[in-house]
């Protein structure tokens, strides 16, 4: 049984902030946004017909600086933000939007040309203004798909802003700055899906940081995490403690949150610094991440997933004299290890993420602009459903 061949698709310029349409559960898409130095950056949206294996795209106009980060909103699919840098007064700044594709949840289909002249404008929403004129780095929506207050991540502090779709408007409600030893700046952050989601963790440099929303207290710890910078972090979807993070020392640790000291397991696939680490939406055993050494790696953590030793099936009673079934024994739990590597990207691989539609399939992003769609391996998938 053959797997399906990776689908590649190549953006005109540099880019590397990548998200699935979060809200969307029944088609197969993604964000992608670019970073060129010129005027006008661009939004690709990704639509990904896994029965023809073929991707339909639409470019949408950003009328603002180079894209560093997207995020798509949880409770709309026509919603999603951006971070990008923004140039004035020789001062260069991340600032942060909200927007809206043109059309609401079903965009206009593709224009006949591929030039910049037909491609149409993305809906500015609103601004997401600081009021401290500080980096805003990520933007975070609320994991429970319902219109919370959003999140961003800044340089020095942690914002919260109430938006107001209808009237077009987003009113900070809290800005808490961050303390600690040499002024340590936010460089990634992900809400905690547990604990009622009232919690979300940061990166912190070399540590990471976990923090209730509610006083702004600090839960827990984790310090000197990585040896170097920590890129990326991910919470288990299906275990409330567990947490794993990624860094430049080409280090991937599992850790739990309950018990900062060690971490869980260490994984070291990479060569170079390590940009993007993610968990299955559905099946945590299964862990992406991605590096600068051009690879894209998909772990089986089962170790340390909710389903440790797979499914557990349960014998009917007069099946116990059934000669096919004694000779069967006891079953070999799984193992950790590597299921596949990735390796179409001849750049860094600086984002990965899964469908939220198919727990079976992701996308990568390289900085040269190469979008890949693949697979979890046909083998491995039926491992996990069987």
């Amino acid at each position: 049984m053959e797997d399906e061949a990776p689908v590649i698709y190549g953006l005109e310029f540099q880019a590397r902030s990548l998200c699935a349409q979060a809200a969307e559960t029944d088609s197969i898409r993604f964000l992608v946004g670019t970073q060129s130095l010129g005027p006008e950056n661009q939004v690709h949206y990704i639509d990904f017909d896994d029965e023809n294996n073929l991707i339909n795209k639409t470019v949408f106009l950003h009328r603002e600086g180079e894209i560093w980060n997207i995020s798509a909103s949880t409770f709309d699919s026509s919603l999603f933000a951006t971070c990008y840098n923004k140039t004035s007064d020789n001062r260069s700044e991340l600032k942060g939007a909200l927007w809206q594709l043109p059309g609401g949840s079903n965009p206009p289909s593709p224009a006949g040309e591929d030039n910049s002249s037909a491609h149409p404008h993305l809906g500015l929403l609103c601004y997401l203004d600081t009021e401290e004129h500080a980096d805003v780095k990520s933007v975070l929506w609320h994991p429970s798909g319902d219109s919370q207050p959003v999140v961003g991540l800044c340089q020095d502090r942690i914002v919260t802003w109430d938006v107001d779709t209808a009237s077009s408007a987003a009113k900070v409600v809290s800005s808490t700055s961050i303390e600690g030893r040499g002024h340590p700046r936010l460089t990634s952050g992900k809400w905690n899906p547990h604990h009622n989601c009232h919690q979300i963790a940061t990166a912190n440099d070399t540590s990471v940081k976990g923090w209730d929303l509610r006083t702004m207290s600090q839960v827990f710890h984790i310090e000197s995490a990585h040896s170097q910078l920590v890129r990326d972090l991910d919470f288990n979807p299906n275990k409330q403690y567990y947490l794993v993070t990624c860094g430049d020392d080409c280090r991937v640790k599992f850790w739990d949150t309950r018990k900062v000291t060690e971490p869980l397991k260490v994984l070291s696939e990479h060569s170079h610094w390590v940009w993007s680490v993610c968990y299955n939406h559905f099946h945590d055993q299964l862990v992406l991440t991605s590096s600068s050494d051009s690879r894209v790696v998909l772990n089986s953590v089962v170790s340390l997933s909710s389903e440790p030793y797979g499914h557990l099936v349960d014998r009917d009673d007069d099946d116990d004299g059934d000669e096919d079934s004694l000779q069967d024994g006891p079953q070999e739990p799984p193992k950790d290890g590597v299921i596949a590597t990735y390796e179409e990207h001849e750049d860094s691989v600086y984002a990965v993420g899964w469908s939220s539609a198919d727990p079976w399939t992701f996308a990568s992003l390289s900085y040269d602009g190469r979008l890949v769609i693949n697979r979890v391996p046909r083998s491995e998938k039926y491992k996990i459903l069987l």
